[in-house]
């Protein structure tokens, strides 16, 4: 099980990490992938309209990158009720000690402002449990710094099946899989995110993405054609790694000697990411141009999603005996 939250356009970095890795998931697995609205809420609860206008652009990409909803299961959170519903019953016997120590909760809040110091954001790593607990999700990919959400999920999830299991377990303890992306780095060298409008959008066109390209920073001291240049730090060579088969040894090599200028590598690049993206956003134009297809795919989504919920929310009333 895994989710995003319709905040903004997803740009290269999802599409090569985790969007990749959801298309193999479809193939080997029974998956659940949210539209994380509520949680979306939580830093965004100020500008509604803009998050639930990015749901379907959200999910138009997701099937144009490989997510086949045809084996895997896409669903709107906030159209599974249960999960409001269960996250109020583990609220019940959640510490609020255990949500206070969660790493990136004070993190969040010195970086975005204490007007996010709510209710909601500090319950947000609940939600998350609930999300995966309702579907019954076994197996959730994490990056390393996710893993103390996860964990305090596991903990919850014992803490709740200790109490009301009956020495069975009610609720299915998550385990993480790892996944480990290289950093992809965004126009102005920084780490690519559109908060920093310094990233490549999957869904531009070519044009757009030509022009921003071209004004990537690149090595200093490599000021102009002949100069030497050194790839390892060049932000420009780490996205060329994001192309398939691309020619790197012969392009770093290119580089150091002074043979290969920044802007003819710039060019080259940008000709060389929109061939690869090519095929992607034609997949998205023909989903773009049929909203009433996404909102079909998201509706069986959703109503699969709610008659699994609804299994799980009647054995976790039943073990606290409101039922």
């Amino acid at each position: 099980m895994s989710g995003m939250r319709p905040t903004g356009g997803l740009h290269i970095g999802h599409l090569v990490g985790v969007l990749t890795q959801w298309r193999d998931y479809c193939d080997s697995a029974e998956a659940y992938f949210e539209i994380a609205d509520i949680h979306a809420y939580t830093t965004g609860f100020d500008n509604p309209q803009a998050i639930r206008d990015e749901r379907n652009e959200m999910v138009a990409v997701w099937l144009a990158a490989g997510v086949d909803p045809t084996k895997a299961t896409i669903f709107l959170q906030s159209a599974v009720p249960e999960i409001a519903e269960l996250h109020l019953l583990l609220s019940m016997v959640t510490p609020l000690s255990w949500l206070e120590r969660v790493p990136t909760y004070k993190g969040q809040i010195e970086a975005l402002g204490a007007e996010i110091a709510t209710y909601g954001f500090l319950g947000y790593p609940l939600l998350q449990l609930c999300d995966i607990a309702v579907v019954r999700g076994e197996r959730v990919p994490v990056g390393r710094d996710q893993v103390a959400h996860l964990e305090f999920g596991r903990e919850v999830v014992r803490r709740f099946n200790h109490l009301y299991g009956a020495g069975s377990e009610v609720l299915v303890e998550p385990q993480p899989t790892l996944s480990e992306f290289a950093e992809v780095p965004g126009t102005d060298g920084r780490k690519m995110s559109k908060s920093y409008d310094n990233a490549i959008l999957i869904a531009d066109d070519e044009a757009t993405t030509t022009q921003r390209i071209r004004t990537m920073f690149t090595d200093p001291q490599k000021l102009r054609k002949g100069d030497p240049g050194r790839p390892e730090i060049c932000p420009v060579f780490a996205l060329w790694k994001l192309v398939p088969e691309a020619a790197l040894e012969r392009i770093a090599a290119e580089c150091r000697s002074g043979a290969l200028g920044c802007v003819a590598d710039k060019a080259a690049f940008a000709e060389a990411l929109n061939a690869y993206l090519a095929p992607v956003r034609e997949r998205y134009r023909l989903f773009r141009s049929d909203p009433g297809e996404v909102e079909r795919i998201i509706a069986e989504g959703t109503a699969r999603t709610r008659a699994v919920a609804g299994e799980v929310i009647a054995e976790v009333k039943r073990a606290m005996k409101l039922l």
